[in-house]
């Protein structure tokens, strides 16, 4: 046997040396394509004329003047400034960097304006109202970031979870029969915190104590809480619709001063509760996750259970309960569907956005802040949809729908490069 000499054992050089960076050309690769769908738009089917971009909402106490842009000057200029980033990001990869988050925000920034300007030119009413957008961008993500967070929880744990779409529908089902039974919507948001903890029960004593397929598992609890409340729904709460299903919705509650800051006030600070809730759990997450004793457990567990075992962290329990911790949050966000947008719950009314939600973590490198963002950008492209079709766009219809989805596929696929999820996710512990 040969020993190594103990000088080198402790050479200050190697933790340099033996660091090594993943780079993925997917990211280019994505720059080129879509750089290219861009050029083909502005190019094939130009508009003329100007776009009008306003700022200001009505009970904004600053008035700020309207955006008004060229739609072919602005088309090239994107154009070029696309071409630019698409450039730069295969500079970055071939000399082995990884392209930075900061470069993907400002390439998606830059061709969302050039394809806003392009839209609004050629709508019937060509004026696009900024607040109204983020607004409804916000609203639309509230589902999708309790959601993230969820997943974020439960897979740095090691538990994949598959069931957030059953956990948001099974949130909204109670807080509406709850809320509107008690007329109390406070009872109903708990309510929804509860549902989503017994969805998670599931999830982690087949998961966890039994070794099923967490996948299968997650698949088939969403199934089941969807047939289990659209039956309830069609059997229960229909034929009961003024004593079941119409609960009181939270009222918006506008923060004094930083309400009234021009596109920044309605699109945060005139929000419901369960909103100003949503802000706490992000910054409650992220700094429990990477901050605390708490935190530092849950990683390892997810990293290495065998490691956490031999210290003493308890396996099965740390996962179990936060599963069911992040199955409560799911819930919540749940409960945004009938207390805070919609005001009552509807059959299969969460349309997926459990599904996005789990994209959206891994989008975000299942990090918290980073998986709000992604959060945040699939509700863009859903409130986006919306608005396009109220001003006349001449987008088909048909795209408008996909728009979301293909958002969805395109970050996934295309912008998240070579991403490691926690070690340990996915895979059952069993005690040697």
């Amino acid at each position: 046997m040969t020993i190594a000499p103990q000088h080198q054992a402790v050479s200050p050089q190697e933790p340099a040396l033996a660091k090594t960076v993943v780079v993925s050309w997917k990211a280019p690769i994505a720059f080129a394509v879509v750089t290219v769908l861009a050029a083909l738009l502005f190019l094939l089917a130009p508009h003329d004329g100007e776009a009008t971009f306003r700022v200001s909402a009505a009970g904004d106490a600053l008035q700020l003047p309207e955006i008004v842009l060229n739609a072919t000057v602005t088309a090239w200029v994107c154009l070029a400034l696309l071409t630019a980033l698409t450039v730069v990001s295969a500079l970055m990869v071939r000399a082995r960097r990884a392209v930075p988050i900061w470069l993907i925000v400002v390439f998606a920034v830059v061709f969302v304006l050039g394809f806003l300007t392009w839209a609004v030119a050629g709508a019937s009413t060509n004026v696009m109202p900024l607040a109204g957008l983020l607004a409804g961008a916000l609203s639309l993500s509230v589902p999708l970031i309790f959601g993230s967070l969820s997943g974020v929880i439960s897979e740095r744990v090691g538990v994949i979870n598959i069931a957030i779409e059953g956990q948001l529908l099974a949130g909204a089902f109670t807080s509406a029969v709850v809320a509107s039974s008690t007329g109390n919507p406070y009872l109903g948001l708990l309510a929804a915190g509860v549902a989503g903890v017994l969805v998670s029960f599931v999830l982690a004593a087949f998961a966890i104590k039994y070794f099923v397929d967490q996948v299968i598992v997650g698949v088939v609890l969403n199934v089941l809480v969807v047939g289990f409340t659209s039956f309830l729904y069609s059997q229960v709460l229909a034929p009961n619709a003024q004593a079941l299903n119409a609960p009181p919705r939270f009222d918006r509650i506008a923060i004094p001063f930083l309400s009234e800051i021009p596109i920044i006030g309605p699109t945060f600070f005139r929000q419901t509760i369960i909103v100003y809730l949503m802000y706490v759990a992000v910054a409650a997450v992220y700094i429990g996750l990477f901050h605390t004793k708490w935190g530092l457990r849950l990683r390892a567990v997810g990293e290495h259970p065998q490691a956490a075992d031999t210290v003493g962290i308890n396996v099965p329990r740390t996962r179990f309960w936060n599963v069911s911790l992040a199955g409560a949050i799911a819930g919540l966000g749940g409960a945004f569907f009938t207390l805070g947008a919609v005001g009552a719950f509807g059959k299969e009314m969460t349309a997926g956005a459990g599904f996005i939600a789990l994209a959206a973590v891994i989008f975000g490198q299942w990090d918290p802040i980073k998986a709000t963002l992604a959060a945040l950008l699939f509700g863009f492209a859903q409130s986006l949809q919306g608005q396009l079709g109220v001003i006349g766009s001449p987008v088909p219809s048909e795209f408008m729908l996909m728009l979301p989805y293909v958002v969805t596929i395109v970050a996934v696929a295309g912008f998240v490069g070579k991403v490691r999820g926690p070690a340990a996710a996915g895979k059952p512990y069993i005690k040697s």
